[in-house]
């Protein structure tokens, strides 16, 4: 298995996130978790204009070995999901980190992005 991107924060649920301004970010599931659940079949994507404190449930994705919560990494608000993956949940299988992003959030919270990992940091946790 490969590094984590290290343009990234991560969780230790294993949920990325890609800043793309202070307060607005992609989430996704790291390659270890996709890697840990095996082949994803369905994605449950939350509901636009959700909010979430950081650490609730906003997302499920099913495997054909489990279904595992996704659990918000701060306190947000969903502002767009990937509905491609409705159709297509394979795609988190291949591209975990670039087409397989679950949703775009409004960060409610920064002060928790202070509370997440860096790439090194979450590798060291996984033993990557």
């Amino acid at each position: 298995m490969s590094e984590s991107p290290d343009d990234r924060i991560y969780s230790e649920e294993h949920i990325w996130l890609l800043l793309e301004t202070d307060d607005v970010a992609l989430i996704g599931i790291t390659g270890y978790a996709q890697n840990e659940l095996g082949d994803i079949v369905y994605v449950e994507l939350p509901e636009l204009d959700s909010e979430y404190q950081a650490g609730q449930v906003c997302a499920v994705v099913e495997s054909v070995k489990t279904a595992s919560d996704i659990h918000c990494p701060v306190e947000c608000r969903i502002i767009e999901v990937n509905e491609e993956l409705v159709d297509s949940p394979e795609v988190l299988n291949d591209s975990p980190y670039e087409e397989g992003w679950l949703c775009k959030i409004e960060i409610l919270d920064k002060t928790a992005i202070d509370t997440l990992l860096n790439a090194s940091q979450y590798d060291s946790m996984v033993e990557i």
